[in-house]
């Protein structure tokens, strides 16, 4: 092993992955015309970085890769693959990158092309075979056109939950989740989140360790959660009752009411605006104040210099742990990492000693 192998993985790592001697299962990267660039690529770079990985601890290659559908020839010419592919046996996994469907109209009209009914059929034939079926962002819109995602956990794109709803609700959709797997059917939620989609089919299919590999060499941080990169204000603009509570709600952060009261000033009863309140956010109502009041927390933190307890206070929580609990399950950095971000940002440190051990008291709280 040369000088980058070793730097690449420990010793422990490489003896995983020569103990064992892997089958090569065969991806089929099925993408379509106008697919995002960054998905595509995304893809393509996992899959090289598992295989490089394992060239260089002088094992074979753990992927064998094609692709197909109406954009083939252009993503072919990005991942610098070979015009004619030899692999024409079945695909173990067939992968939809992430498309550049960003929102109704685009899904609406995506899903009626020439080109999408016969990625609907591929994947269908593909899922008899025995393949697994992974895709994220408004790819899994396409997938879970084919009906194979009845039934079953899925996840997608934050933003475009409201409409996956409507079109298919006979799918359980999870937007909190990063990467979903039921069955043979994995999704993803937006599009960088192929890095996470890809990462969790090479730990399936070549093993843990190599793809944690693949995360250190590509300087990847796992993400668990997509939660936390909501943006309400955006899903509620889909309901103006919703709308309406959450202005209502944010300019009371500071006070303690009930979802009742919130309700009423939408104008609804309380089992309405849960209705409502669920299908414009995919939140229920108690989910969707915990979120107002966390992500108002996470902006304090970042522009003030007010403790955790304070900050606690101001987001209507009188008991500081509430805060720390929420920010914990919402998977958010703690207020050293948020702070030092500011810092560098801004060019400068808080100036005062009371600033810098109110910090250290915030931070301490999330851990």
């Amino acid at each position: 092993m040369n000088g980058i192998s070793r730097a690449l993985m420990s010793t422990s790592v490489k003896n995983a992955i020569d103990r064992v001697d892997f089958a090569m299962p065969l991806i089929d990267v099925l993408v379509l015309e106008g697919a995002s660039a960054a998905s595509v690529a995304i893809t393509f770079e996992l899959i090289g970085a598992a295989n490089g990985i394992r060239a260089r601890a002088g094992r074979p290659p753990c992927f064998d890769v094609k692709v197909s559908g109406s954009g083939a020839k252009w993503a072919t010419r990005l991942a610098r693959l070979p015009s004619k592919g030899n692999a024409n046996r079945p695909a173990d996994v067939v992968i939809v990158p992430g498309l550049a469907w960003m929102d109704e109209r685009l899904v609406r009209e995506g899903l009626q092309r020439r080109d999408a009914a016969m990625v609907r059929k591929a994947l269908q034939a593909a899922f008899q075979s025995g393949a697994e079926i992974a895709a994220s962002c408004s790819a899994v819109f396409l997938v879970a056109s084919t009906g194979l995602l009845d039934d079953r956990r899925a996840t997608t794109t934050w933003w475009l939950a409201p409409l996956f709803r409507e079109l298919y609700p006979k799918v359980t959709l999870d937007t909190d989740a990063m990467v979903l797997t039921d069955h043979r059917m994995t999704t993803a939620g937006a599009a960088m989140a192929q890095l996470d989609l890809m990462l969790s089919i090479i730990a399936r299919h070549a093993g843990p360790d190599l793809a944690d590999s693949c995360a250190r060499f590509l300087l990847l941080d796992l993400r668990q959660s997509q939660s936390r990169y909501m943006a309400l204000s955006f899903l509620t603009a889909a309901d103006d009752r919703v709308s309406r509570a959450e202005r209502w709600a944010r300019a009371r952060l500071h006070r303690t009411f009930t979802i009742s009261e919130l309700a009423k000033a939408a104008g609804l009863g309380a089992r309405t605006f849960a209705r409502r309140c669920q299908r414009a956010t995919g939140l229920s109502p108690v989910r969707f104040l915990q979120k107002l009041r966390v992500d108002k927390a996470m902006e304090l933190l970042q522009t003030t210099r007010l403790g955790l307890d304070d900050i606690a206070e101001k987001v209507g929580y009188a008991d500081p742990s509430t805060l720390r609990r929420l920010l914990h399950r919402e998977k958010t950095p703690g207020a050293r990492a948020l702070r030092a971000v500011r810092k560098r940002d801004n060019g400068a440190a808080p100036s005062t000693h009371g600033a810098r051990r109110n910090a250290r008291r915030g931070a301490s709280g999330q851990r």
